[in-house]
């Protein structure tokens, strides 16, 4: 960490990676660092590979976040990542080379994954429950003056990792850090409500979640829930709705479902899954690392390119059966 706080001490321009797979912690944890370090007169760069998902578009600023790398900087952060099939489009040799001269700095609460492909300051503790709440203990740390609107992103960051302080990774000291977040000026409420009014459907997508419902599959004694969603509904719906966001959870209660699957399939043979569980069935983070990708326990995903997606649904229904027997 002190190395970290030194580097974006002395950079004037810093990068703020987030991976493929953003979500509201890697979003939130990226604007409150353009937050504390932007006040401090820092240019601040946010960048990530693909466009910010709809249902995390109550985060006042991801607009911001770009596909495009800037010209220069001076630092790059990878927030809430560190392992290679997750900055895949960012990792091209070109951009090895101009990642690799300059100081590269990965903040993340995941178990530590094999080094990229660039040499990085690593500040990884995978008991944290949010990224978020590693960037509050720098920010601590260096003496930084956290604003308003930084304590509301690094808030929002600790509730939705932690799903809203009930995840088996919340601990007291979550719970404290969230006290003096509000203490700093982050409003719950005023969050709640932008995703609540964010979250708001209309009457086809009301409509089409019904159909999801009727697609859904069981397996495994109805201990898996799945459900595949083609590119023709990807394309249809998504600026609208997440389809995958429409339902995953709501599988996840179906009575003696353990864990959710969504899968996406795209034209080039792409296969995303995302995934969610209960209880019983907390090694998401294990199951997705088998297929390259990553997350927690119980909540993660994966993307898979060169796999037909029944060839891969069957090898997922194997690997989970082998995981489910295992003992917890």
């Amino acid at each position: 960490m002190d190395q970290a706080i030194d580097v974006l001490k002395s950079a004037r321009q810093v990068l703020v990676i987030q991976g493929e797979n953003p979500d509201g912690d890697s979003l939130a944890s990226a604007l409150a660092l353009e937050a504390v370090l932007g006040e401090q007169g820092k240019q601040i760069y946010l960048y990530c590979a693909v466009e910010m998902p709809r249902y995390l578009r109550y985060l006042s600023g991801w607009d911001r976040v770009s596909a495009q790398l800037p010209p220069d900087w001076d630092a790059a952060v990878l927030v809430d990542a560190s392992t290679a099939p997750l900055i895949q489009r960012l990792l091209t040799p070109a951009n090895i080379r101009r990642l690799g001269g300059k100081p590269f700095v990965i903040i993340d609460h995941h178990a530590p994954q094999p080094e990229l492909a660039v040499k990085s300051i690593d500040v990884i503790e995978s008991a944290a429950v949010s990224t978020g709440q590693i960037i509050y203990g720098l920010i601590k740390a260096a003496d930084w003056s956290l604003s308003a609107s930084a304590a509301g992103m690094l808030a929002a960051s600790i509730l939705s990792d932690s799903l809203g302080l009930s995840s088996p990774k919340t601990t007291a000291d979550s719970i404290r850090i969230l006290a003096d977040l509000v203490d700093s000026g982050a409003d719950l409420n005023q969050l709640d409500e932008a995703r609540r009014e964010l979250n708001r459907k209309s009457l086809d997508i009301f409509r089409y979640k019904g159909q999801l419902f009727e697609r859904v599959e069981l397996a495994l004694d109805n201990r898996l829930a799945m459900v595949t969603i083609p590119w023709e509904e990807i394309a249809q719906y998504s600026d609208a709705y997440n389809p995958s966001m429409l339902i995953i959870d709501e599988m996840r209660l179906i009575d003696g479902v353990s864990l959710a699957a969504a899968f996406k399939t795209y034209p080039d043979g792409k296969v995303t899954a995302k995934l969610r569980a209960n209880s019983d069935a907390r090694f998401m983070d294990q199951l997705a690392e088998h297929f390259g990708g990553g997350g927690h326990p119980f909540a993660a995903g994966f993307k898979v390119l060169d796999t037909p997606f029944e060839t891969l649904k069957t090898e997922f229904i194997s690997v989970v059966k082998t995981m489910l027997e295992k003992p917890l």
